[in-house]
Formats: C-alpha cells, sequence, structure tokens
C-alpha cells in the first residue's frame, strides 16, 4: 500500500500520492467509475480536482453520497473576484455532491494583475475566507504553473496563511537553477509553517510541440514503466512532499503501480541517465 503522511497542517493523513482528478474531465461515467475503484484498491484516499476540469467534479459526484467519508476532497477555483468566486465554489458543491470540500484552492494564481485582483478588497480570497468560515470548506490551498510559480506561491504565504501549496516538480526542471533554488526557499518556510507540498508533473517527458497528442495530458508523458518508476521514485524520494498524479486514466495504473514499488530516490546518475534515454525536456522554461 502508498504510505501517507500528515497532510500539513490540517490533521489528514493523506496518501503521498494524490489522485488528480483532471484525468477525469473527458471521460465516461463507466470510465470514471472504473478510475474510482482502481484509486480506491491502491488505497488513494485524497482527490485533487477542479471547477474547471471539464466534467470531472460531476463525474466524481456520484462516488461522494457513498463515499466521502473515505477522502480528503479538493477542489479549485479559477475565480478572481470575490462575487465570481463565490458563485464558483457553490457550483463546485452542487457537482461534486456534498456540503463541503476539505480544500479550496486558488487555482493558477501566478499572472502578477491576477494576483493583486485575488488578494484586493473584493477579490477571490475573500470568497475562500467565507466559504471556510461558514463551513463550506474546511482549509484554504494556492496552485500554479511555470517558472515563477514558487517564488509566487512565497509571496502567496506572505500574504495569507495558506495551507498547502501546489506546483511542478521534476528532475528536468531542477536544470533551471533559479526555479530550484525558489522551490527550495518555498519548501523550507513551507516545512516551518506546516504548509502542505503538492507537486505535478511528476512524469512529464516533453512539450508536446508538433507532436500528433496522444494523451488527455497537456504535456507528453513517459509511458515505459521503467522510466515511470524512476521518475516517480525521485520526487517521492524527497520527504515531506505529495505527488499528483496524471492527468490521463490509461497513464494513471502506470503511476500507481510505480508508486507502490517506489524505495528510496533514484541518484543523480540515474537521472541523467533517464533525461538522456527519453529525451527529457523541461515543461516550463
Amino acid at each position: 500500500m502508498i504510505e501517507t503522511t500528515p497532510f500539513g497542517r490540517t490533521g489528514h493523513d493523506s496518501t503521498r500520492i494524490i489522485f488528480g482528478a483532471a484525468a477525469l474531465g473527458a471521460v465516461t461515467q463507466d470510465e470514471a467509475d472504473q478510475t474510482m475503484e482502481l484509486i480506491r484498491r491502491h488505497g488513494i484516499n485524497h482527490l485533487d480536482t477542479a471547477a474547471s476540469y471539464g466534467e470531472s467534479e460531476l463525474r466524481i459526484g456520484p462516488w461522494m453520497a457513498d463515499h466521502r467519508d473515505e477522502y480528503f476532497l479538493a477542489t479549485k477555483t479559477g475565480e478572481r473576484t470575490a462575487d465570481a468566486a463565490w458563485a464558483q465554489i457553490n457550483h463546485s458543491l452542487e457537482r461534486l455532491q456534498t456540503d463541503h470540500v476539505d480544500l479550496l484552492q486558488l487555482h493558477n494564481l501566478v499572472d502578477e494583475e491576477e494576483w493583486r485582483t485575488a488578494f484586493a478588497a473584493g477579490g477571490a480570497l475573500e470568497a475562500a475566507v467565507r466559504a471556510r468560515d461558514e463551513g463550506l470548506v474546511r482549509h484554504i490551498g494556492v496552485t500554479g504553473h511555470g517558472v515563477t510559480v514558487a517564488a509566487q506561491h512565497l509571496r502567496s504565504l506572505g500574504e495569507f496563511e495558506f495551507d498547502s501549496v501546489l506546483l511542478p516538480y521534476n528532475f528536468p526542471m531542477t536544470r533551471n537553477r533559479s526555479y530550484l533554488d525558489d522551490f527550495e526557499a518555498l519548501t523550507a518556510t513551507c516545512d516551518e509553517r506546516g504548509v502542505a507540498v503538492q507537486t505535478i508533473k511528476a512524469i512529464t517527458r516533453a512539450p508536446w510541440g508538433d507532436r500528433e497528442q496522444t494523451a488527455a495530458t497537456w504535456y507528453e508523458p513517459l509511458r515505459d514503466q521503467g522510466a515511470i518508476d524512476t521518475a516517480v521514485a525521485w520526487v517521492l524520494g524527497r520527504e515531506g512532499v505529495f505527488l499528483n498524479t496524471v492527468g490521463d486514466i490509461h497513464v494513471l495504473p502506470l503511476v500507481l503501480d510505480a508508486a507502490e514499488r517506489a524505495d528510496g530516490r533514484p541518484d543523480e546518475a540515474a537521472m541523467e541517465e533517464l533525461e538522456r534515454a527519453f529525451d527529457l525536456e523541461p515543461l516550463f522554461v
């Protein structure tokens, strides 16, 4: 079984593998049900979705009637004003068929103008705090992509006591020294404050570029089981971080299997060999 560890200061012990439910955004309910059964077999107890993930919230909803207590349920709002975010939060609860979520995250809060709007009077953060105060959400987090996200998250933690952050982390991105320095500064602060750190894009091979898109992910994922084993073990080998899975239900089983086998962090030589063998490229530059 996949190990659990405290999800920051929330009081919940989450599996170190979190199901990234973007994978359910464009599937049938039958496919979603089969996927949910798969994550149950692996003991995954933490789901991460978003209002913008297609039909994902709708696909999860039917499961909440019978299984709500089994999961730490997280969703996200990408709205930046309080009124719009409040409406979206309530719509998400309806779609998820629940009266609360455990974590509400401000989605992809990186752009400077959007960041300022969200934190200003009448911004999305007000709606998130109101939802927490009224019992609609229990905890509040922030997510993002790109090479500036770690630095921006650190700024966000200076403005508000977020319970979690979410951002990219994989071996190719460590080649960007500036990003790595920002990531280390962010995680050090998170460790001090008990803020959960969620990582995404663990099995990125490269941007799609001009190649045909053959997976539901917006990056080209690794497909070789051995390569995925190495990439997943490298992320999980860093103490204190969570790994959010892949946005494709057909690649998902490979990630879950890799997590079950992960035992120690591959060394630099192993990662450099993986980088050479599969032409790994950073998704964000």
